[in-house]
């Protein structure tokens, strides 16, 4: 756990086990810095030299001293070169997850830095210590809670000291305590997509989305599978055939006392176990499955921290949750599917089933709340994952005002996305013989990301509406000091709260 406060002492005067210097490339000895050295460690400029560190960026050194008859560390983080005056966003996030990546490696329960300049970051005061606040919560997220041995576990809790002057404080508290929500909110999701697949089911996940309503005294409706079924959702009924677990459909309603205020659809995928049904994956690709809810995640975990935040407009969050299972109940290729809209489909591969689930919460948004905007998230496709990588998420859309507006957020919150083409050239790609569209591609169109996207444009009618696919951002992304191997990112709750933040913006 972190916590996080400011305070405006010197820093050689604040007591910690770690002290903190973000330094550029190539930088010259702060004062304070000159202080440490002539006081604590008089070779460290011969050290320096020595492990030829020069402040590139997020390249690292850690320096031992003995303090007051206790040791201590000096930390260095490069930031690279600064000759534009101005600093990435991102490189902030990376510098955190360094951070507090390095306080761990040395066993420290408190560090000491400086804040940042904002002006560098072309941020404010109040945002530089959001954002650090985000990440420094992200990167100390650990999903440890099967562990049995004490030392599987990073138990030690860390206190982080930022130094100020005493005019910034109130701005950067309130960052603080705007970003703790926000990775609260992160981390929940992640936790979720983290948990055994057997454990977090779909009545378990209605369960989390309750008490977030609950607790925001937030309008929230959950609809069972008998009512799935009686409403002509035969998307989400028709995955969920091959569960003995009942399908789940979560509309969670924040209202904004904001007169005349827009109306913002969030709809994330909820495959909480995918094993591909009767068209079954791979052993290797099924053993992850359990990340297949991570766009229902993001959703429901972001409304959390909004309720908090509270933005001026109207969210409205729609979750369709359930398993996809091979049974002899399981839908079949071959098998037509009717969704809400009245639309029909040919399933030909049943692993194809997240579009399915989507199908009907976008229709069912589209015919209930008009609303001004919807995006959806969705891993919806390893054909995105292999063609951005781990970096990106998939970005479709005909709305070019509306992209803007995502990809400002993306921007900003550090959830990136990137824009793939939507051109009506690869609807033909989805035309079935039998029914009004097929739930896969025309491989002779290959696209996969793409295929799936048009789709999905079937239900949204003129809606302005943009669909991310997450299927390479949500689970296991390398070399992201705020993230861990093998775990869940959280990714599209950041980008979600930013958006409903600064949407008139």
């Amino acid at each position: 756990m972190i916590t996080i406060s400011v305070q405006h002492k010197p820093m050689f005067e604040t007591r910690s086990d770690a002290y903190v210097f973000l330094v550029e490339e190539n930088f010259t000895f702060s004062k304070e810095l000159e202080h440490f050295s002539e006081h604590y460690f008089s070779q460290l400029r011969a050290m320096m030299q020595a492990r030829e560190f020069t402040g590139k960026a997020l390249t690292t050194l850690v320096v031992p001293v003995s303090l007051e008859n206790r040791t201590a560390y000096l930390m260095f983080v490069g930031l690279g070169k600064n000759e534009a005056h101005h600093y990435e966003l991102e490189l902030l996030r990376r510098v955190a997850g360094q951070m507090i990546r390095m306080g761990e490696a040395n066993k420290v329960s408190s560090l000491a830095l400086h804040m940042p300049s904002a002006t560098w970051f072309g941020s404010t005061v109040q945002e530089l210590a959001k954002q650090l606040a985000v990440t420094m919560h992200m990167a100390s997220y650990h999903f440890d809670l099967f562990f049995t041995e004490a030392s599987s576990k990073l138990s030690r809790d860390m206190t982080v000291t930022l130094l100020a002057p005493e005019h910034e404080h109130e701005a950067i508290t309130t960052g603080i305590t705007q970003g703790g929500w926000i990775a609260e909110s992160i981390n929940a999701a992640r936790t979720w997509v983290d948990m055994p697949p057997s454990m977090l089911h779909p009545e378990e996940f209605a369960t989390f989305a309750r008490e977030i309503a609950k607790k925001h005294n937030l309008k929230i409706t959950v609809f069972n599978e008998q009512q799935i079924n009686e409403m002509g959702m035969g998307g989400l009924a028709g995955v969920s055939r091959g569960s003995d677990r009942d399908a789940q459909f979560i509309v969670t309603e924040y209202r904004t006392v904001k007169k005349d205020a827009p109306t913002l659809a969030f709809v994330g995928k909820g495959i909480t176990f995918d094993s591909g049904g009767l068209s079954i994956k791979p052993a290797n690709y099924m053993e992850d499955m359990k990340e297949d809810m991570a766009g229902a995640a993001a959703v429901i975990a972001s409304m959390d921290a909004l309720a908090k935040l509270k933005p001026e407009v109207n969210i409205i969050a729609l979750t369709p949750i359930c398993e996809n299972l091979p049974s002899g109940k399981a839908t079949k290729p071959g098998d037509i599917l009717r969704f809400y809209n009245g639309k029909t489909a040919e399933v030909r591969n049943t692993d194809a089933e997240g579009r399915l689930i989507l199908a009907d919460a976008l229709s069912y948004a589209v015919q209930h709340y008009q609303p001004d905007f919807i995006i959806d998230l969705a891993t919806l496709t390893g054909a995105c994952a292999h063609a951005l990588g781990p970096f990106y998420s998939g970005m479709m859309s005909k709305h070019d005002d509306m992209v803007k507006k995502v990809e400002h957020a993306s921007e900003r919150s550090g959830d990136r996305v990137w824009r793939l083409p939507f051109h009506d050239d690869y609807k033909v790609a989805i035309k079935s013989a039998v029914a009004d569209i097929c739930n896969i591609g025309n491989p002779a169109y290959k696209a996969g990301s793409i295929t799936a996207g048009f789709f999905l444009s079937n239900f949204v009618g003129d809606t302005p509406w943009v669909h991310l696919d997450i299927a390479g951002t949500a689970f296991d992304v390398p070399d992201m000091p705020y993230y861990r191997k093998g775990s869940a990112t959280g990714v599209g709750v950041r980008l979600l709260i930013e958006l409903a933040m600064h949407w008139q913006k």
